[in-house]
């Protein structure tokens, strides 16, 4: 009888769906330990957020879109940290993806010095680490421009100076909202004539230039909502202040913000090159063929026939490049641009309080990365041919 039962207990130990069991309930256990470790331990700290109401006391400089001072509260300035991270990201991002496809039609091009250069270009900026390259824009390159008082100028509309630079910009009067409204008219009509004009070529045959219509009707609606409003903007230029301290008026790049982007823009570019390159080369050949027998050039040829393809290809590593971007801004605190990371650390300086202010910056890197990933994804899907 023991005989039997020791046979039937190995037979039963020898069954793969024991043994995952088994695995797993020893694995949940040993988290579900874990867990209660830290919690016990949590519970003498003090976890809360209230600190975040409190005065900061302090400022922070290369504010825009906000209006924070002093006297604000933890949390207002917090927000300021994370409106100039979505800034240098979304900025970032523009910019890298503008010069990445520059970068990678560049690599495949005929003429042997413009892919030469391009090639230059990859291998130095993706092996050279990010945090060089931000200090060296900072402290070779834009440390070692003019004083402010000496700024060099363009035409006395543009100053660029060690300070940072100073463009001409706009101001909104009234009238802004009323415009903005036209604004939105607008867009949705382009859209709607864009989709018109598309469906009629595919019906007809007959090239039917959807975006150009679509453009067209925007500007037109556009101009007109502007005179209706009686001019909502009016152009602001750039002035070195009276004590030679500061820049009045127009639109002003820090000289901190102007070198994390050059270095994000370069870094990540030349990986996104390499992206392009290889989306590029993986559409068949035969396609390159075909429009070019139809009369294509190479433009249109590129344009219409194979960066559509490539598009498919390439959205994944893009995703994930973007939020490399958008993580690796926080390297900005080597230059005490204040970003996400740099004012949150002021506020753990100012309260003490690292775990918390840990778990926020956790969780507004996570929901910006599910932003991110969110759009790429749906645009993936809107892109990928569909099986029948």
């Amino acid at each position: 009888m023991a005989v039997t039962t020791i046979g039937a207990g190995l037979s039963l130990w020898r069954n793969v769906r024991v043994q995952r069991f088994v695995v797993q309930a020893v694995f949940a256990a040993a988290l579900a330990a874990f867990g209660y470790y830290l919690f016990t331990q949590a519970r003498e700290l003090d976890l809360g957020f209230d600190f975040l109401n409190g005065r900061a006391g302090f400022n922070i400089s290369n504010q825009v879109w906000t209006n924070y001072d002093s006297n604000d509260l933890r949390r207002e300035l917090y927000i300021a940290g994370v409106v100039n991270t979505v800034r240098i990201a979304g900025v970032g991002i523009a910019l890298a993806t503008l010069l990445g496809l520059v970068a990678g039609v560049a690599r495949l091009s005929g003429n042997w010095l413009l892919s030469r250069l391009a090639l230059v270009y990859v291998e130095t900026a993706r092996n050279i680490p990010l945090l060089v390259q931000i200090v060296f824009w900072y402290i070779a390159v834009l440390l070692q421009l003019p004083r402010l008082a000496d700024s060099m100028t363009a035409f006395d509309m543009a100053f660029l100076s060690v300070r940072g630079l100073a463009l001409p910009w706009v101001q909104t009067e009234n009238g802004f909202g009323l415009w903005l409204i036209f604004l939105t008219v607008a867009a949705v009509a382009a859209v709607a004539v864009r989709q018109w004009r598309g469906k009629r070529e595919e019906r007809t045959g007959q090239p039917s230039y959807p975006n150009w219509v679509a453009l067209g009707t925007f500007v037109a609606i556009a101009l007109v909502g502007f005179a209706i409003a009686g001019g909502p903007l009016s152009p602001d230029r750039p002035e070195i202040g009276e004590r030679g301290f500061r820049y009045d008026g127009g639109l002003f790049i820090s000289a901190e913000f102007t070198a994390l982007l050059l270095a994000l823009v370069t870094y990540t570019g030349a990986f996104i090159a390499e992206i392009v390159r290889g989306s590029i080369q993986a559409v068949p050949k035969g396609q390159t063929e075909a429009s070019a027998a139809l009369g294509l050039n190479p433009f249109q040829r590129l344009n219409l026939v194979i960066l559509p393809q490539a598009l498919r290809i390439m959205i994944p590593p893009l995703t994930s490049q973007y939020l490399n971007l958008t993580k690796n801004s926080s390297l900005a605190v080597a230059i005490a641009f204040p970003e996400l990371v740099g004012v949150s650390r002021t506020i753990m300086n100012n309260t003490g309080q690292t775990i918390p202010m840990f778990v926020i910056v956790m969780a507004t890197y996570l929901l910006m990365s599910l932003i991110i990933s969110l759009v790429m994804n749906t645009l993936h899907r809107r892109t990928t041919l569909v099986e029948h």
